[in-house]
């Protein structure tokens, strides 16, 4: 099936946009998108394409690219279309999604399915566009960044009894692929466009991507408005200044809101007591194990259970980030099926999602697995499961249960299980136990990293050391047995009312990839602020002065310098405030002015001033 997009044809044509976006990306330019408040408008759009916004830039900040994946009776599943037709994927990605697109046959998913997968980028592939938006991600929350080598793909998987074809059934699916891990946002699109979509076919699809084309850039902290086939969808991209645990999407006034027809209070955050439901007796034993980064595989009934769940766990140690890799819905044809199912060596740190039974049998030596039935709908609550022993779990109709031999070190909270029980008996809703759950898992992790916060900060060198004529101090290194001996007087306790050994779950933890994640990105953090500091010390001394007093040589060496200190700030977005910047420049350039003639026309040449 070959689909004629409007890179084809119209205006924007075939050749000129093609080789425009190819150049674009041989180059690495970064793309410019129309960042509007509100629904962009025909002025705007044509504004944007003045300032040189490309065609489908708009697009690439969102999506990668849109896939139709259907059944042939000869080839299997296939990626039918890609658009827009540029869109680049390599042979294996184009493999990962079309086995990760259907549901496995013995799920049985009639009707229609939405759920989600996670698949590694190929190596050496080229940045695309979208990648190059990065300047958007420094004020995302860690765990909303983008993670350069996985795309995740959102499905809309229709199965219906056709007689008119030779297999009885249509076998159909919708899927988004793209770098942001919105479930929610990209869930709610599908619902929107998906059904149309295979009443309507390619047209339709044709015009949902020209309207994606005109969204304003995601930018966190902006409520936007999202208009898609007739539908106005108003969102916020959370930033990392908000509060953790607090929606901040602004209430729908009736007058001022009249266009807008769906509100999505979340853009990333899962049915939390859904998914826990069935295991919520052990909630507090599966956040130990997802923050020390152990191995853990879901098995499921269904790709939409499977992935629901492996979301909801690694959304369950917010605000941290789950640094290990995890797939929502996993096959026994992913290219890394080998790499994760070997006995040769232990289990990696990763989180699968499964729905295929020969999972029970290849995957048995792994320490922990959480098998779950059938997740049922808001109001109704499946029995709770046992913690039961590995070994158990032989037969391929194991019964549901979390199978592991894991001691937990914390004593189970029981005022939170006695809280949800009470809102299963009182009938709660779903999104009120979900607040309750989430709230208790946010102020868990906060206990357990405000001691380690309070720690690391406490190894960021004293202002006073910054000397601007000196490189930036340097951090004191992290000692285990150091931070080991402050939790006497400023640990969890101070915080929390769990008991337990908090110190051999600190332990553990300072071992675990989600440690070694963390630690990097605050070191970076720290690092860039000790940067800022420096260059705000160098804006407060009288450079001129010092010029006056040292040969040319040394102050061309300093102009060198300066201006590469101006070029860090703005490639690495240190947090330098926009008056210090401008400081800086003034400095430089008078600098050069007292510099003789042939020496000034040099360094005016030599980097941005």
């Amino acid at each position: 099936m070959a689909l004629r997009g409007l890179a084809a044809s119209g205006p924007g044509s075939r050749g000129p946009l093609d080789e425009a976006v190819a150049a674009a990306e041989e180059r690495g330019a970064p793309a410019v998108v129309v960042a509007a408040g509100g629904t962009p408008e025909d002025d705007e759009e044509d504004e944007g394409r003045g300032r040189g916004l490309l065609r489908w830039d708009g697009f690439s900040a969102w999506l990668h690219c849109v896939c139709v994946v259907g059944f042939d009776l000869e080839l299997g599943q296939a990626v039918e279309v890609i658009y827009p037709q540029h869109s680049k994927l390599t042979d294996k990605e184009k493999t990962n999604i079309c086995y990760l697109s259907f549901p496995d046959s013995n799920s049985g998913c009639l009707g229609d399915t939405q759920f989600c997968f996670r698949f590694r980028q190929s190596s050496g592939r080229r940045v695309s566009l979208h990648c190059l938006l990065d300047h958007y991600d420094k004020d995302l929350p860690v765990y909303l960044k983008k993670d350069p080598a996985y795309f995740y793909g959102y499905v809309y998987f229709r199965q219906v009894r056709d007689k008119s074809l030779k297999r009885g059934y249509f076998q159909k699916s919708l899927v988004l692929i793209s770098k942001l891990p919105y479930i929610h946002f990209f869930h709610t699109v599908l619902k929107q466009i998906a059904p149309e979509y295979f009443e309507k076919s390619e047209p339709y699809l044709e015009a949902a991507c020209n309207d994606v084309d005109r969204w304003p850039a995601p930018v966190p902290g902006k409520t936007l408005h999202l208009p898609i086939m007739g539908v106005v969808m108003k969102v916020r991209i959370p930033t990392c200044h908000d509060k953790p645990g607090t929606t901040q999407i602004a209430q729908l006034t009736q007058q001022a809101d009249t266009h807008i027809s769906v509100i999505l209070p979340t853009v990333h955050e899962v049915d939390l007591f859904r998914c826990f439901c069935p295991v919520f007796l052990h909630s507090q034993m599966l956040w130990e194990l997802v923050l020390l980064g152990e191995p853990l595989v879901v098995m499921a009934p269904s790709p939409s259970e499977s992935s629901e769940t492996v979301l909801a766990l690694t959304n369950c140690i917010s605000p941290l980030k789950y640094f290990s890799d995890f797939r929502p819905y996993f096959t026994i044809h992913d290219s890394e099926f080998k790499e994760y199912t070997t006995r040769t060596q232990a289990p990696p740190s990763v989180i699968l999602g499964v729905t295929n039974p020969f999972f029970a049998k290849t995957l048995q030596h792994w320490p922990h697995i959480i098998r779950i039935g059938d997740l049922k709908p808001a109001g109704e609550i499946p029995k709770q499961v046992k913690v039961k022993k590995l070994k158990n779990l032989k037969t391929l109709d194991s019964k549901p249960g979390v199978y592991t031999s894991y001691k937990p070190y914390l004593s189970r909270d029981e005022e939170i299980i006695k809280q949800l029980q009470k809102g299963v008996q009182q009938k709660r809703p779903s999104e009120a136990q979900s607040v309750i759950l989430r709230r208790y898992f946010l102020e868990l992790t906060q206990s357990f990293i405000i001691p380690l916060e309070r720690y690391v900060a406490s190894l960021m060198p004293l202002q006073k050391s910054i000397s601007p004529w000196k490189s930036p101090p340097q951090l004191r290194q992290f000692l285990p047995e150091e931070f080991m001996k402050t939790l006497e007087k400023t640990g969890p306790q101070l915080t929390s009312r769990i008991k337990g050994d908090w110190i051999g779950l600190y332990r553990h933890f300072l071992k675990s990839p989600n440690f070694d994640g963390w630690f990097k990105t605050r070191r970076k953090e720290m690092t860039q602020k000790l940067e800022a500091l420096h260059l705000e010390a160098l804006c407060e001394e009288d450079l001129l002065l010092w010029t006056q007093k040292h040969t040319e040589v040394e102050t061309v060496d300093l102009v060198l310098k300066l201006k590469n200190k101006l070029l860090q700030a703005d490639r690495e977005h240190l947090p330098v405030k926009p008056d210090t910047m401008e400081k800086l420049r003034t400095h430089i350039d008078a600098i050069i002015l007292a510099l003789p003639e042939d020496l000034q026309g040099i360094l005016l040449k030599t980097g941005m001033t």
